[in-house]
């Protein structure tokens, strides 16, 4: 039986186990099951958005709560600085997640579901990229963002994860991960990130550069 998009909040774990050992076998289980759940498909079409995004010069603006704000500012490394080294892509990054003393303010003044999409009200324009992370898909906070971006001419990636949420729905392109455990969805969103960071940088090089170049 297929590994099913639509689980309870409680998949895994669902007992408990003795030792670490025993918890990494079931969990490395997990996350293989939770890898072979992404569309293939909806990752090509996050790559094809982004080198688009980056070819133009437009920006891309990422953003995510708790884990997935750690996503967040590791996408704006990873795309800003490593697929610009080596590569002829030079991208424009912007982690909303980033700023402390922005989203409190933001969240103190105004309200918290408020402090991505505020973010982009001053800072984007038609073309860019919004680019929202959301293991549950149902952060107010990341759909008031991805329906403002929508409204407001950007293109949407979602990545998403339990049974995707209003970000599945909201997004252009959205990389859902089927699993319901915040630790696998959040593992596997960064490695598609790393993933396409790598896809993209490769990209712009040759094939001997691609060889002598440690990623």
């Amino acid at each position: 039986m297929g590994w099913v998009a639509v689980m309870s909040a409680g998949d895994f774990p669902n007992r408990g186990y003795g030792d670490a050992a025993g918890y990494l076998d079931a969990y490395r289980d997990e996350i293989d099951r939770a890898w072979r759940s992404v569309d293939r498909q909806a990752v090509a079409a996050a790559g094809e958005v982004l080198e688009t995004c980056y070819k133009r010069g437009n920006q891309v603006f990422c953003c995510g709560n708790g884990g997935s704000a750690a996503i967040s500012n590791h996408l704006a490394c990873d795309h800003l600085k490593g697929v610009r080294t080596g590569s002829d892509l030079a991208p424009k990054v912007v982690s909303l997640s980033q700023n402390v003393e922005l989203i409190t303010a933001i969240a103190s003044d105004m309200s918290y579901a408020d402090v991505f999409k505020y973010q982009l009200e001053s800072l984007a324009a038609p073309g860019d990229v919004a680019f929202l992370i959301s293991a549950s898909g149902a952060s107010e906070n990341i759909t008031r963002a991805a329906r403002w971006a929508r409204e407001n001419g950007l293109h949407t990636i979602g990545l998403c994860g339990f049974t995707g949420g209003e970000l599945a729905r909201l997004a252009e392109v959205h990389v859902h991960v089927a699993s319901s455990n915040y630790g696998i969805v959040e593992d596997v969103h960064q490695g598609i990130m790393h993933i396409l960071a790598q896809y993209l940088r490769q990209k712009g090089m040759s094939d001997g550069t691609i060889a002598e170049t440690r990623f």
